[in-house]
């Protein structure tokens, strides 16, 4: 079966694992039943970490066009203007130009219909900062590329498995923090997009989302703090009354046991950790950060550059994989610009 519109790799940090992924993603190509993938990146730079790796990887440029014909016997790449001079595990901010470009790239492809996802291999943000980048992270990045339209974009973190989805409301801010950020209108907002697309994205046809308390036994009766009942059970309110499938504020100790995620297709949790935690203990290796609320597919692997395993080869390629898959998958069902 002909795919009509290219999956496109980030290069991510070269210091980093992203390189020797790609790489290892292609040798398991047939294996896995990969979908014929790309990634904009320097073919010298992966060449010499499939050399230093001691994997038998041909690397060839190529256009767009060229990119299913070639993905049978070559690692296709589409070629940076930008040289990439990194070795393993030595991040260093002149790489901070070709990891830009390859994003921007990326997304300008999937942006006019060229291509029909984006998977994003792991960035370092201190090495972009150490080179003047001025955004808070790379969804951030992701979001003010796809607001070059004139439009105004919220996007959201989901963290997917086949065991568990979970969307962090506030993300990379201190706990402390948190009950300031969280407001009835931030978690109606959230559940709106993550309701959306689960049925847009997903094909899901009445998505069910549940909401985790932000206080222990989700506040207990207003015991442990009125958070719960003052702004998230609004929020469930206000979501139900649009016609979404909402319920809680749950107890979150009891929310990701096997018999309870049968009762929901997202769960939305009120920080970070009360998300992550669940989702890398129960998908550690295989599972995938989506990005709702772009005008574009964006998943990437749920884990960092890991510098200081890069270059080694033990670097487990799982979660670029399942990236890959579930991009081909929403890609194929996202409609063209």
């Amino acid at each position: 079966m002909g795919f009509e519109r290219p999956l496109l790799l980030t290069q991510g940090d070269p210091a980093g694992i992203g390189p020797e992924l790609t790489l290892r993603a292609w040798l398991c190509r047939e294996r896995d039943a990969l979908p014929p993938f790309a990634t904009l990146a320097d073919p010298a730079q992966l060449e010499r970490t499939a050399s230093i790796l001691g994997w038998n990887v041909p690397v060839m440029p190529v256009e767009l066009s060229q990119i299913e014909s070639t993905f049978a016997h070559a690692l296709p790449v589409i070629p940076l203007k930008e040289r990439v001079s990194a070795e393993p595990g030595q991040p260093h901010p002149a790489s901070a130009p070709s990891v830009i470009e390859s994003i921007e790239t990326a997304v300008q492809l999937v942006r006019k219909g060229e291509a029909s996802a984006v998977v994003t291999n792991p960035i370092a943000k201190h090495v972009l900062y150490d080179a003047g980048f001025r955004h808070p992270g790379h969804t951030e990045f992701l979001a003010a590329l796809a607001g070059q339209d004139g439009n105004t974009y919220h996007p959201v973190m989901m963290l997917w498995s086949e065991e568990l989805a979970v969307v962090p409301v506030t993300v990379h801010i201190p706990v402390s923090s948190v009950p300031a950020a969280l407001t009835t209108e931030l978690i109606v907002l959230t559940g709106r997009i993550v309701a959306r697309e689960l049925k847009e994205r997903f094909g899901l046809a009445d998505p069910r989302l549940a909401l985790a308390g932000l206080n222990p036994h989700a506040g207990e009766g207003g015991a442990m703090g009125m958070e719960d009942q003052a702004v998230i059970l609004p929020a469930v309110a206000a979501l139900r009354a649009e016609g979404i499938a909402a319920a809680g504020p749950f107890p979150a100790d009891t929310m990701f046991h096997a018999r309870a995620r049968k009762g929901y297709d997202a769960a939305l949790a009120m920080y970070h950790d009360q998300a992550l935690i669940p989702i890398k203990t129960i998908a550690f290796d295989e599972a995938v950060n989506v990005t709702l609320g772009l005008p574009f597919v964006r998943t990437s692997p749920d884990h960092g550059t890991a510098f200081d395993i890069a270059g080694k080869g033990i670097a487990r390629p799982d979660s670029l994989m399942a990236a890959i898959k579930l991009a081909g998958h929403l890609g194929a069902r996202a409609k063209k610009p």
